[in-house]
């Protein structure tokens, strides 16, 4: 697909969707700029080519109603202090109040709208809505990765209205990572996938069978995979319509030679709290009224071994309930496994990205995806509908 290269920006009116939807506290304060941080680079060489640049973004959930709790106003001005130039806020993301300060704006000013999710049109990829957004600029970037994997306005029906619609470069850079380790990777290629439902990442893990050499579950989806086994788990969260489909992928695994791994010790508790009393069990021992929140350290050793000598790794989902002190000890010692392995290293966002900086890692992972739904899109093997649309503009 075209990208910012591709295009002569000077001058331009340039409107670059973004994700700017960043963690806030009770009074509004960013308590982590990194979705910001990460879209510097394209903002950045739009400043340097002397642009005028419009940004757009949501925050949160508002169910397209306007909700004074999911501004953007704290994240312009935040973006002011990380560029060192003022960011003007928009009062709305259309309309003619917003038409005149686009107009108003100087070769290198900087604008950003207000929550496009205030309108039920960005959700529902209405085309009037797309159609009065792309009419802001000459150029349309995309750089919001984040939510390329869903068919809103902003990233799919817009690209049908701009005069010209091209990548951001954070967006090439995440396709480009994942690129790198699923299409052509070095191997041994080991896949991580945690988290809680294995119905939200069925279509990944039989994806993952095609192409990786080692597979390692965790998290509370492991609890199915184990039942599958015939293992009585006790009260932890099992997708009991699963069952027979998790023995499916095992069997599936086994007859394409991929290596697959399951916890062999769980810390248990009978609920989830800090208070809770814990015992350290095997998965056979799991007593009938306690339930598994985290991987066990036998099992930690094991993951461990098996990332050894892995050449690409890819995570998604962490190994138990790492936001609660007693559950947190598998996924921080898997995150250490992964920031000390020599491979390339791939983690997807959500959960597992939050996991990583807790841990103070992230340096040392070569790439953190700044999208988690979108992520496991890629590794279910789809398309991203943004990219599509991005795709079927080129020229």
């Amino acid at each position: 697909m075209n990208s910012l290269n591709d295009v002569d920006v000077a001058g331009k009116k340039v409107l670059v969707r973004v994700d700017f939807n960043v963690p806030y506290d009770d009074h509004q304060n960013i308590t982590d700029d990194t979705r910001i941080s990460a879209v510097l680079p394209t903002l950045q060489y739009l400043q340097d080519h002397r642009a005028i640049l419009i940004i757009c973004s949501h925050m949160g959930r508002p169910k397209g109603k306007k909700d004074p709790s999911l501004s953007l106003a704290p994240v312009a001005m935040r973006l002011g202090r990380l560029l060192g130039q003022e960011v003007l806020m928009a009062p709305d993301c259309i309309g003619e109040n917003v038409k005149q300060m686009i107009f108003d704006l100087p070769a290198g000013g900087i604008l950003l709208l207000e929550n496009l999710r205030f309108h039920p049109e960005e959700g529902e990829n209405n085309d009037e809505f797309a159609k009065e957004l792309a009419g802001f600029c000459d150029i349309y970037v995309n750089d919001a990765f984040a939510v390329s994997h869903r068919a809103n306005a902003s990233v799919v029906a817009i690209t049908k209205f701009a005069p010209k619609s091209v990548a951001g470069f954070l967006l090439l850079k995440e396709l480009d990572y994942f690129k790198k380790a699923m299409n052509d990777p070095h191997r041994p290629l080991v896949a991580i996938v945690g988290g809680a439902k294995v119905s939200g990442k069925l279509e990944a893990l039989e994806n993952m069978l095609k192409h990786v050499d080692k597979l390692i579950i965790g998290g509370a989806m492991a609890n199915t995979f184990l039942r599958s086994m015939g293992i009585d788990v006790g009260k932890s969260k099992v997708e009991e319509d699963l069952v027979e489909i998790a023995a499916s992928v095992m069997k599936r695994a086994a007859e394409t030679g991929v290596t697959l791994y399951l916890p062999v010790d769980v810390v248990a508790a009978s609920h989830c709290d800090s208070k809770a009393e814990v015992k350290l069990v095997p998965v056979q021992e799991i007593p009938p009224d306690w339930m598994a929140l985290d991987i066990g350290p036998a099992t930690s050793l094991l993951f461990a071994e098996a990332l050894y000598n892995a050449k690409t790794i890819v995570w998604n989902g962490p190994m138990g309930v790492f936001e609660v002190d007693s559950f947190s000890r598998g996924t921080m010692s898997m995150v250490e496994s992964i920031a000390n392995s020599y491979a390339l290293t791939i983690v997807g966002g959500g959960d597992t990205d939050v996991a990583v900086h807790m841990a103070g890692e992230s340096r040392r992972i070569t790439y953190i995806s700044t999208g988690g739904g979108a992520f496991l899109s890629l590794m279910e093997g789809k398309t991203l509908p943004a990219v599509a649309a991005l795709n079927s503009c080129i020229s």
